[in-house]
């Protein structure tokens, strides 16, 4: 009887309750810890990460090393994706031109041929077309992979073994740097000068509690392929390599090349690390072409193999210190370099350590590596004594051994049994040549048994003594710096460590070109700026929309800053150069500040960025109350402006009255025709608020406040439109405190009680 099919399980069974936070927590940890270990973060022990260990591999077992030819790039991809790393070629080709590139990498670790890419910020060629091989710097970081020294795992796919770590001693970490974004941590390391870190290396070994500011002493900071100057003071150096997290200036090496009749020109001749020609050179073009710095008249990229920028100045009087300082701010000409010394250690665990934990843990490794190279190399001396005790025992009874082999049919169990062999010594005699038969001599097998006996002995002294490998290591550390030293091409410092002031602010001016305007303001609120300083009562200023009328007119430079006050107490800027033009009306005010709608303007007038800071203003408003105000203090970033009087309802603000030099003393009158003259110095300066009482009344209000040098008098203009004016020389009757009732004017004073 055949059993009826098992129907196959229904797919909902297999569903699997549990909370989604908890089910989406464990799958992206498992992804986050994938990331920091297995792709983003350079291990502490060899600076690398496993696409660029799996590269450096698949390239040495090609016998891609430096005496040999090149090999294609596509060839040794398609070995690394397809036995250690599968992910996509095009990540780890990139990963390999990195490598290679002499402007990414201080040591790079592989010897490219053809186009792999430039500063420019051009890409590598495809890989079918570019060729390449180990460098010696290469070499020297995998030193020791056949000694035992490092672990060995499978593969992805278990048919291959794969190094877990490089046990050379270069430093590549520090060396080279790294960068790199993980899941919610990142690291930054930039290069630095090999033997500089060997010395300091050297350091720790003689002494490992030496502090950070004794190793400061040794390593002075990046060194970049590039090269550039870092500028930052020796503290905030000192400070950043303490902690493992902080930044660099690094500026651009530049200086002056002197022309014909006194001209000059600014030539560049190396640019920040990591920052891409091309668009440096775009940039700057931007800054003539949208004329951002006028002192700035030209830029050319005349480079070869060799960086060089030419910047022109405007004329030959501008200053080349203030033109450079003013493209570091605007440009990367001057960038900001991170330093997050966020690796994994040697039990692959994240840590921001400091310089001297790096070179530490990373000096224990090496100690480690010293150890096992140690006891692999004991191991195999044990094996080659084996060997040899047995090959001396065949010597002095090779006859018999000659006749055991010729007559037994397993000579094997023969010659263990009669000359106290073990399986290993028995085979190597079997397996011998007769050729070798003349080479056992009794001296010779005795004088190689001496020596590794003595060589022995020097290893087990090295397992047991700590001291003897410090020395060891200190020996191999001073013959690589020979390799690496400042005397030699690779090892010369690029990148020079001289502190420089903090950058300038950029004079306002410098940024726009300076041209003369008109600024009108009508009566609607409608703002356009004329061309050149019109007359204030000439045609070109009268023309308005029907029903509209001027307002304010003020001369201007397009480098002023233009100040509009609102009656509501708030003050708004802006550029001179970013005024609608005067060829029409101009655009409603509004649609460039957040004015509200029902708020009239009462004040609108120019000043220099330059005096800002000395300029002073009488500001008062209509229920008496006022103070001292900087101009500076009135300048806003933003359209919402910044509220500087606060204004108690229904008062508003009246007056804003530029105070000359020499005014000593504030003339108010109020609605009541009444008028009270008292001293500057009794009004406040403030930056904001309501003031104090100026002028004290019993009905209405103030009509208006000016200042004045009391010595000089008060002057009126005469009605008629005669142009005369009339002045009251003695003023003592109206002198009194601040917040008087004042008295009625001299006789003849405008009935509009203005002063102006």
């Amino acid at each position: 009887m055949i059993a009826p099919p098992v129907p196959p399980p229904d797919p909902f069974d297999l569903v699997v309750d549990a909370p989604f936070d908890s089910a989406l927590s464990d799958r992206y940890l498992v992804y986050a810890l994938s990331t920091i270990t297995a792709r983003s973060l350079p291990d502490l022990r060899d600076g690398l990460k496993p696409v660029h260990r799996r590269l450096l591999w698949a390239m040495r077992l090609l016998k891609l090393d430096p005496a040999s030819g090149y090999k294609k790039c596509a060839r040794v991809v398609g070995d690394v994706i397809g036995k250690y790393h599968p992910h996509g070629d095009q990540s780890v080709y990139d990963a390999m031109v990195r490598l290679a590139q002499t402007f990414s990498l201080r040591y790079p670790l592989v010897d490219g041929q053809g186009n792999f890419g430039n500063v420019d910020g051009d890409n590598a060629a495809a890989y079918r077309y570019t060729e390449a091989r180990l460098t010696a710097v290469a070499i020297d970081l995998m030193a020791g992979l056949d000694d035992g020294t490092v672990d060995y795992r499978q593969t992805y796919n278990g048919e291959d073994e794969e190094p877990e770590v490089m046990p050379g001693l270069f430093p590549n970490l520090l060396a080279n740097g790294a960068s790199g974004i993980a899941v919610g941590m990142a690291t930054s390391i930039p290069p630095h000068n090999a033997a500089e870190i060997l010395d300091a290396a050297v350091l720790l070994i003689d002494r490992p509690d030496a502090d950070d500011g004794e190793l400061m002493t040794v390593v002075q900071g990046p060194d970049l392929p590039t090269g550039g100057l870092i500028v930052d003071s020796p503290a905030a150096i000192a400070a950043a390599y303490a902690t493992g997290r902080g930044s660099f200036r690094v500026r651009s090496r530049w200086a002056v090349e002197k022309g014909p009749q006194g001209t000059w020109r600014a030539i560049v001749s190396e640019i920040p690390y990591g920052v891409q020609k091309g668009k440096l050179i775009e940039a700057l073009a931007a800054i003539v072409n949208d004329k951002k710095l006028p002192i700035m008249a030209d830029v050319r990229d005349e480079s070869d193999e060799a960086i060089r920028i030419v910047i022109e100045p405007r004329s030959r009087t501008v200053d080349p210190h203030v033109l450079m300082e003013s493209l570091f701010r605007l440009t990367e000409l001057e960038v900001r370099l991170p330093l997050n010394l966020n690796v994994l250690d040697a039990a692959r665990t994240p840590r921001v350590m400091s310089l001297k934990a790096v070179l530490l843990a990373w000096l224990a490794h090496q100690i480690e590596v010293l150890l096992r190279r140690a006891r692999h190399r004991i191991d195999k001396i044990d094996g080659r004594i084996e060997l040899l005790d047995g090959y001396l025992i065949a010597y002095l009874n090779l006859d018999r051994v000659i006749a055991i082999i010729r007559t037994e049919d397993e000579p094997k169990p023969v010659m263990i049994a009669e000359f106290a062999l073990n399986d290993r010594q028995a085979e190597a005699i079997l397996n011998m040549r007769l050729r070798s038969l003349r080479r056992l001599e009794e001296i010779e097998i005795r004088n190689e048994r001496a020596k590794l006996d003595k060589e022995r002995e020097g290893l087990a002294a090295l397992i047991e003594s700590p001291l003897k490998q410090r020395n060891k290591l200190k020996r191999d550390l001073g013959a690589l710096r020979t390799r690496y030293g400042p005397e030699t091409a690779l090892g010369r410092r690029r990148t020079e460590v001289a502190e420089a002031a903090p950058l300038r602010e950029i004079p306002f001016d410098m940024m726009i070109e300076r041209e003369p305007l008109t600024v009108v303001l009508s009566q609607r609120g409608w703002i356009r700026a004329l061309r050149g300083h019109a007359d204030l009562a000439g045609p070109e200023i009268a023309r308005f929309k029907d029903g509209d009328g001027p307002a304010f007119a003020v001369h201007a430079q397009t480098t002023d800053k233009i100040v509009v006050a609102a009656a509501d107490g708030r003050f708004y800027t802006l550029g001179g150069d970013r005024l609608p033009g005067g060829r029409g009306f101009g655009e409603p005010v509004r649609l460039l500040i957040d004015l509200p709608g029902d708020t009239p303007i009462v004040a609108l007038f120019a000043t220099p960025a330059s005096r800002a800071a000395t300029e002073r203003l009488l500001l008062a408003t209509t229920d008496g109350r006022g103070f001292v105000a900087r101009v500076a203090e009135l300048l806003a970033e933003t359209r919402k402006g910044r509220q500087v009087v606060n204004t108690r309802a229904p008062a508003r603000l009246l007056v804003v009255h530029a105070i000359a030099p020499e005014h000593d003393s504030v003339a108010t009158i109020g609605d009541n025709r009444k008028i009270v003259i008292f001293p500057l110095a009794e009004v406040p300066e403030l930056g904001r608020g309501s003031g104090v009482q100026l002028q004290k009344f019993r009905d209405g209000g103030l009509a208006d406040a000016t200042t004045l040098a009391f010595a000089g008098g008060l002057s009126w203009a005469m009605g008629g439109g005669s142009g005369r004016t009339r002045t009251e020389a003695d003023l003592t009757p109206w002198r009194a405190a601040r917040g008087a009732a004042g008295r009625m004017p001299p006789i003849g004073f405008p009935r509009d009680n203005r002063f102006t």
